[in-house]
């Protein structure tokens, strides 16, 4: 049977005994860059429902119950499972609607409100922080992410075969960069904490809104970084801010989460070195997938956030003595003016 099908029959089963003889409205909600689709039934009472579509031999959905669990326990807000079928794949979820973080940055005086929210949500995640519970964000996995770049977006992106030089010098700003993430505390990591996995279930006032953000596409979580999450949110790859106005963001998570307890360094400057450190691995890794989603999957439309994405790590690289032979390195390859910002 066809995997649509199967899928309406899964709904009229779980779904159709609540309300019988009515029709239940079926239409596609939205795709992410995995093979997962959902999909949103509105019902004759004019609720609706998420349904997860996790192809079985492609997907599975058992992470995200742990993390949906572990989260939810945390006061994070994410979507209630009202039924589950893991041999299938399917699963009927709570509708946080449709509205993004990206969506709603578009008015951009909202954005204080938003990310209020956001870190509020992000501390609450981290002090729940145990380790045994999620996967280790180790050395292993996150070099596997770093590997992306040279694979996906020099050799098949770019077309660019590095000499041994070049080579040697990409592996030495690996080597840095995993000694500084994995030399950071340890916490819960979301690991796509950004505009387009939140989203706004309440507009609030000036204070707020104690069920915003809803949170989505945390299946892959682990126990790393503290950092990551955060860069994930203010680095975003969709939506950008003014380096002044991305470090007052920042500002104030290190201040909510040092009131809170979290080991955050009592130095700014140290703790904005970690983000910005922690931010280029993720930039390296998302050039990487990006790519490999543009040619392997023929997902093109990531190619146009990859200037974001590169001018974050451009402007990083260019910042840390440490860094400057990747800088170099993009230099050849796109020579390209290094954007520089505020210097530390």
């Amino acid at each position: 049977m066809p995997r649509t099908a199967l899928l309406h029959d899964w709904i009229e089963k779980v779904v159709g005994p609540q309300f019988p003889g009515h029709a239940l409205r079926v239409e596609p909600a939205s795709a992410d860059a995995s093979f997962r689709r959902y999909f949103r039934v509105t019902l004759p009472d004019r609720t609706t429902r998420i349904v997860m579509d996790a192809p079985p031999d492609k997907e599975d959905c058992r992470p995200f119950l742990h993390v949906g669990e572990l989260f939810r326990a945390a006061g994070a807000h994410v979507p209630t499972v009202f039924a589950q079928d893991l041999a299938l794949g399917f699963l009927l979820l709570s509708d946080l609607g449709g509205k993004t973080y990206l969506h709603a940055l578009v008015n951009r005086a909202a954005a204080p409100r938003l990310y209020r929210d956001a870190n509020r949500a992000l501390v609450a995640i981290q002090l729940a922080s145990r380790a045994g519970c999620l996967p280790d964000y180790d050395r292993q996995l996150l070099d596997r992410e770093l590997a992306l770049f040279p694979d996906w977006y020099l050799n098949r992106h770019l077309g660019v075969a590095l000499d041994e030089r070049q080579q040697a010098a990409l592996r030495a700003v690996f080597d840095l960069l995993l000694a500084n993430n994995l030399g950071q505390p340890r916490v819960y990591v979301h690991r796509d904490y950004h505009s387009r996995n939140l989203m706004v279930v309440g507009e609030g006032d000036e204070t707020g809104f104690p069920e915003n953000p809803g949170l989505l596409d945390f299946q892959d979580a682990v126990y790393g970084p503290l950092t990551y999450d955060l860069v994930s949110l203010y680095r975003d790859a969709y939506i950008d801010w003014p380096e002044e106005q991305e470090l007052d963001y920042v500002i104030r998570y290190w201040e909510a989460a040092r009131q809170a307890g979290l080991p955050v360094s009592d130095d700014f400057h140290a703790f904005y070195r970690d983000y910005e450190w922690m931010g280029a691995q993720r930039q390296l890794k998302v050039l990487g997938i990006f790519a490999r989603l543009c040619h392997r999957d023929g997902k093109s439309g990531y190619l146009d956030d990859m200037p974001r994405v590169l001018g974050y790590l451009r402007r990083t690289c260019q910042r840390y003595g440490e860094l400057r032979p990747l800088a170099r390195l993009l230099d050849t390859l796109d020579e390209r003016p290094v954007e520089v910002g505020l210097t530390f």
